[in-house]
């Protein structure tokens, strides 16, 4: 497996095949299975912002006590930070592969505090899930937020700081460039959010498909080209649409450093993990490539000899050229 073997966010992994955060990494003994399935680390479940606040806002009645106000929410953060130290803790001490930590936020507020208590309990990085969606008439700088989150941050703590983003953000390559400035190491593309749903009949909302699909693959592909070919300095683990071993040579090629892994073990089991790492060796050994650098990022927007294959934005091209 040592032509598997590569870094992230200086971090070194036995191959690029990381497990999204999400329910699959909620427990130390389903973090060890997925270590034994093959993976080379875990991004754990997330901690989120709005869980801790929501809790805080149960106990609102308190308000007219502030001392007692101040205990409920000191108590209130310190048992959620303690419970995710405790999953850091009891991961390292069964596995060996790199334990990621995660955090979905949405400001700069005092949660910045947790990061801190986090690389105490020994998590080897931090993925920042940064989401807010602007429902409101002001104008919100998106990107000013993700700077000041990461700066906030990279001030408390020493481990690699890796940002998750959606698919959706304009300037994407300013933002990232941003980003880095900022103290991140490394970042993450595609993140993907919740996705809502009208049943007709009920006349209701409800949840609409929870697993990415192959197809999605493409603006993964697009932009982990574009990105590694722009800022070659920065990397990026690249994430929704892979779902086989080709998919995952597919962003390999396009620059990604790692990849993740989510939807695809839902779906298939902790086997496909296994499946994925022999098939990309096999490969390997037919194309003659000893080491993934020997072709990390040979077609990605830098390395390819028509670069506007990756700015086509209209299908009247497609029609109208021919290659």
């Amino acid at each position: 497996m040592n032509r598997l073997k590569t870094t992230y966010a200086g971090l070194k992994l036995k191959n690029p095949i990381i497990i999204s955060s999400s329910g699959l990494t909620n427990s130390p003994e389903r973090i060890l299975n997925l270590e034994k399935a093959g993976a080379g680390a875990v991004v754990l479940k997330s901690l989120f912002e709005e869980q801790i606040d929501l809790m805080l806002n149960q106990y609102s009645g308190y308000n007219e006590y502030p001392e007692a106000m101040d205990y409920v929410r000191a108590y209130s953060e310190n048992h959620s930070i303690s419970e995710y130290s405790r999953l850091i803790r009891e991961s390292k001490s069964i596995c060996s592969i790199p334990v990621i930590a995660s955090i979905h936020c949405y400001s700069a507020g005092g949660w910045t505090d947790y990061a801190g208590s986090i690389e105490k309990a020994g998590a080897d990085a931090i993925e920042l899930n940064i989401s807010l969606m602007n429902t409101g008439k002001n104008t919100i700088d998106v990107a000013d937020l993700h700077v000041q989150i990461v700066k906030s941050v990279r001030s408390k703590i020493n481990i690699p700081i890796i940002v998750k983003l959606g698919a959706n953000y304009s300037n994407l390559i300013p933002l990232i460039e941003r980003l880095k400035g900022a103290g991140a190491t490394a970042v993450v593309l595609f993140n993907r959010f919740y996705q809502p749903d009208i049943n007709i009949n009920k006349q209701t909302f409800s949840a609409g498909n929870v697993f990415s699909k192959p197809e999605d693959i493409h603006d993964t592909l697009r932009w982990t080209s574009v990105v590694t070919g722009v800022l070659p300095e920065v990397e990026v683990s690249a994430s929704t649409g892979i779902h086989d071993w080709e998919g995952a040579i597919k962003v390999l090629l396009s620059g990604a450093t790692t990849v993740q892994l989510c939807s695809a073990v839902y779906e298939q089991g902790d086997v496909i993990i296994s499946q994925i790492t022999t098939c990309i060796e096999e490969w390997m050994i037919q194309k003659g490539y000893h080491h993934i650098e020997e072709f990390r990022g040979k077609l990605n927007y830098k390395n390819i000899s028509s670069p506007s294959m990756y700015e086509r934005m209209q299908f009247m091209k497609y029609f109208g050229e021919k290659e």
